[in-house]
């Protein structure tokens, strides 16, 4: 008999955390798995938690990301996503550069294309890969977050996010950097999130560990068949 906590769930697993009667935690998914919209792409193995889980994950995180919204929502690989986040995409935004912000055409009288108190369409938000999003934390639009920032609990998060950054508060602002300018050009460079599992796994020390250099050295060559083929 297979002991269910030595394999590694799929990507496209739905609840890949087992519990020690065998049972999945209904509270935590793959996001890639639990969710299909035109809108929203999500890399492997990112996750989301809630204590209470809904049955719509992307309305749950997005709420105003329609299926007709015209910007996109993008989240890297293995980003974690705590209970209580919600990125609050550029469709909820209300024309803001007039007199009034009243959306006069949402309630009729007359089509709403072309009409004055329609905004503009806004722009994309973006999550890089490796991004830890603290319990509450809320992602307004257009946000632009780098690879491996961390998100504190609660912050309201705007604008660009350099990479290995450590951001919190109302407005988000940087507390510090990670790692130094040099070590965050390597990690950079070696984007540990396309490499195989099987690799990842092996170099998990290296991966959640502070040395830079160990890392970049356990990089496969790219004649291993490093590519990583997961969506």
């Amino acid at each position: 008999m297979t002991d269910s906590s030595s394999r590694f769930p799929s990507p496209t697993e739905l609840h890949p955390i087992q519990l020690p009667d065998g049972s999945s935690h209904g509270g935590t998914v793959f996001l890639a798995a639990a969710i299909s919209h035109p809108q929203f792409e999500v890399g492997a193995y990112t996750y989301a938690s809630a204590f209470d889980p809904p049955a719509d994950w992307a309305a749950r995180l997005a709420p105003y990301l329609f299926d007709f919204s015209p910007e996109k929502l993008q989240i890297g690989k293995f980003c974690q996503i705590a209970d209580g986040v919600q990125f609050i995409t550029s469709s909820a935004n209300h024309r803001y550069d007039g007199i009034s912000s009243f959306p006069f055409a949402v309630f009729g009288g007359g089509a709403r294309e072309g009409r004055a108190s329609m905004p503009a369409a806004g722009p994309d938000t973006s999550i890089g890969h490796d991004v830890w999003i603290g319990q509450g934390a809320l992602i307004l639009p257009g946000a632009n977050i780098g690879n491996g920032v961390i998100v504190g609990a609660g912050a309201v998060v705007a604008g660009d996010v350099p990479a290995y950054s450590i951001v919190a508060g109302n407005p988000a602002t940087t507390l510090r950097r990670r790692f130094t300018t040099g070590q965050i050009a390597i990690l950079e460079r070696i984007c540990w999130w396309d490499w195989p599992i099987e690799h990842i796994l092996r170099h998990e020390a290296s991966i959640c560990g502070g040395d830079v250099d160990a890392l970049a050295a356990a990089t496969p060559s790219k004649d291993s068949g490093a590519a990583d083929k997961a969506p």
